[in-house]
């Protein structure tokens, strides 16, 4: 008996150990400022010229006390880049976000991944990237910033519109088509006033989004659209968080390097 005993005792902190070897968890905000991250600003006003790199004269991106506690805002008003200085490959990635009261079109913005590039070739503002949306009502969404490429298994329902289906086939989510923006295919998102947990998993070519705790994207083949026919692999980037419409607050955005996506996040 205390042979069998201690050898249920070292398998069992065996299997604890190998669950707790991953490196620790790297916050991207420091609660205090900005440091590690760029600002990119688009024109200001209509047909003008943007603003550019590190120069946010209205304020679009700063750190606020919220109920006691310091957050990152983006005020929505004009269109912009929040982006990490850092490239991230092969991460687990959380992010705790809600909307805030100001309203300047509409409830929008982004969590960009798998940025690079230069500012400005997606919409005019943002790097090609991968986009999970982060649009009121379609949180989950997986949008062709850019110049990006990937497959996901897709359907097209009685609108035209393409949803993600696991099990359907694989197709090209290719910039400038109808198939750019892929809806997730559920609604988890939280009521508006509160946090919202958003996360993504990234490992080689294939990504998934998650909204409080549910899978509804799943992205394949991931790469760089430089023409027809024409895919080089896209395995990392920077992060990007979009100014696009509306007040949004972040208490907490941190990565942790992966050695695969876990079984039970794919179909």
């Amino acid at each position: 008996m205390k042979k069998n005993f201690l050898f249920l005792f070292a398998m069992s902190f065996l299997w604890f150990s190998s669950c707790n070897t991953g490196e620790p968890w790297q916050s991207l905000f420091n609660g205090e400022d900005l440091t590690g991250w760029d600002t990119w600003v688009g024109p200001i006003e209509e047909d003008g010229e943007p603003v550019g790199l590190n120069k946010d004269p209205l304020n679009l991106f700063s750190v606020v006390d919220l109920n006691g506690e310091q957050v990152i805002r983006i005020s929505g008003e004009v269109n912009a880049s929040l982006a990490t200085q850092e490239e991230f490959e092969n991460y687990h990635l959380i992010m705790e976000f809600k909307w805030g009261d100001e309203v300047f079109t509409r409830y929008n913005s982004g969590l960009l991944y798998h940025s690079y590039g230069e500012f400005g070739v997606g919409l005019g503002v943002w790097m090609s990237s991968h986009e999970l949306q982060l649009w009121t009502e379609n949180i989950g969404d997986s949008y062709r910033m850019g110049k990006s490429y990937c497959e996901i298994p897709m359907v097209q329902n009685e609108d035209d519109q393409y949803v993600y289906s696991p099990g359907a086939e694989k197709i090209p989510s290719v910039p400038d088509t109808p198939t750019r923006i892929v809806a997730k295919n559920a609604d988890y998102e939280n009521p508006m006033g509160e946090w919202n947990t958003v996360e993504i998993y990234c490992f080689d070519r294939t990504s998934v989004h998650v909204v409080n705790g549910n899978v509804n994207m799943v992205n394949y083949n991931s790469g760089k659209y430089l023409g027809e026919n024409n895919i080089e692999p896209l395995t990392k980037g920077k992060i990007q968080l979009q100014s696009e419409g509306g007040e949004l607050f972040i208490k907490s955005i941190k990565v942790k390097p992966i050695e695969e996506i876990p079984a039970e996040m794919l179909p």
